[in-house]
């Protein structure tokens, strides 16, 4: 295919998931969309039980490099226009952008007969990682792993803080508002008040990916019943039990449920993986930035559970994230293809697959 024809393609699978609408559990058409596509490059593609898609191209006995985006989407509902090479809508950026980039980038790395590429269109990242939580419990652990998010296509993400989330509920018997009794809503924000004084910003010296904070992003109640919820950005080596311990002592009596905990991660930056992916991306742009990021994806959960050296790539302005604005640039996007179409198959040849290493052949592998 001529090269004008494949950017028209790479382009038409970004705006042809741009335009399917894809909230948390409501990924199928976008799936499909994307399996279609997928299909159409040479993929063999199936969809899992919770709907994650996953297509697989190139050598089946060669290093296996997964690259994990997500098809899902905050809500927000914006209309999918294109003005001066940039690409609006939601999604763009987080992250149907680096998606469609690693579909693309995938089939192209895949002629070079270097390893097994796998895309997976995951599900339900914006909510509860659910598509991410299959793939830990469901697949052998690939040889490297690609996390589609928007760095910026000039930069390699190495590293998430992790996030503890819980719930506080308390009851109190009914009391007049002239009594001194307590009140169950004064205590959701007594406990609110006690962790900000457990986690106090700047607590700690140095950046803000080593320190841990809270969010409240949730208060309800009244005289007799209240609840809180509380989430809360932990640097690696949190002690998530001795902190929920400690602020079980400001509970009143009331009952602390644990909704999320995933640890943070962080991939060296000597890494081969790191290296690898840097000296593309300088050669592609001019320059490269390693950055960590302050919030989570899918790397959270995918890198610990499989032991796996992991970063984080894709185009788009991570600023955009979830908001009003929401946009991607064309030629950003299409750089970002090639990086991955360069970096790829360069990474495959820094892993190794013994013969004598169960798992090394493909039949040995669930993927």
């Amino acid at each position: 295919m001529r090269a004008d024809l494949v950017r028209v393609e790479e382009t038409r699978t970004l705006r042809g998931l741009v335009e399917i609408p894809s909230l948390s559990g409501e990924e199928a058409e976008a799936g499909a969309f994307l399996a279609e596509r997928m299909t159409g490059l040479g993929y063999e593609v199936r969809t899992d039980a919770v709907g994650n898609v996953i297509g697989e191209i190139g050598d089946p006995a060669g290093p296996v490099v997964m690259m994990v985006g997500h098809l899902d989407t905050v809500p927000g509902i914006l209309p999918v226009r294109e003005s001066d090479r940039l690409l609006f809508g939601r999604g763009t950026v987080d992250a149907k952008g680096p998606l469609a980039a690693m579909a693309h980038a995938g089939a192209r790395a895949a002629a070079s007969g270097a390893g097994r590429f796998v895309v997976v269109g995951a599900v339900e990242e914006e909510a509860t990682s659910r598509g991410a939580h299959h793939l830990a419990a469901t697949l052998d652990a690939p040889d490297a792993l690609v996390i589609g998010e928007p760095s910026g296509s000039g930069a390699v993400v190495v590293g998430y803080r992790g996030v503890l989330r819980f719930r506080y509920d308390v009851s109190c018997p009914p009391a007049h508002t002239s009594s001194p009794a307590d009140r169950a809503a004064e205590l959701a924000s007594d406990l609110w008040q006690a962790v900000r004084e457990l986690l106090p910003a700047g607590a700690v010296d140095g950046p803000l990916f080593d320190r841990a904070s809270p969010a409240l992003v949730g208060l309800e109640g009244g005289l007799t019943r209240a609840h809180a919820e509380i989430s809360c950005r932990i640097p690696r080596g949190f002690d998530a039990d001795r902190f929920l311990d400690a602020v079980r002592e400001h509970a009143a009596g009331g009952e602390i449920t644990v909704i999320e905990h995933v640890p943070a991660v962080r991939t060296g930056r000597g890494a081969p993986l790191v290296r690898t992916f840097a000296d593309v991306v300088r050669r592609r742009t001019g320059d490269v930035s390693i950055k960590v990021k302050l919030g989570t994806s899918d790397m959270n959960i995918l890198a610990p559970r499989w032991g796996v050296p992991a970063l984080a790539y894709g185009p788009g302005d991570s600023r955009l994230d979830h908001t009003d604005e929401e946009h991607i640039c064309l030629e950003e996007y299409l750089i970002g293809v090639d990086v991955l179409a360069e970096a790829l198959p360069a990474l495959a040849q820094t892993l190794t697959r013994p013969a004598d290493v169960p798992g090394s052949h493909p039949e040995g592998r669930r993927l």
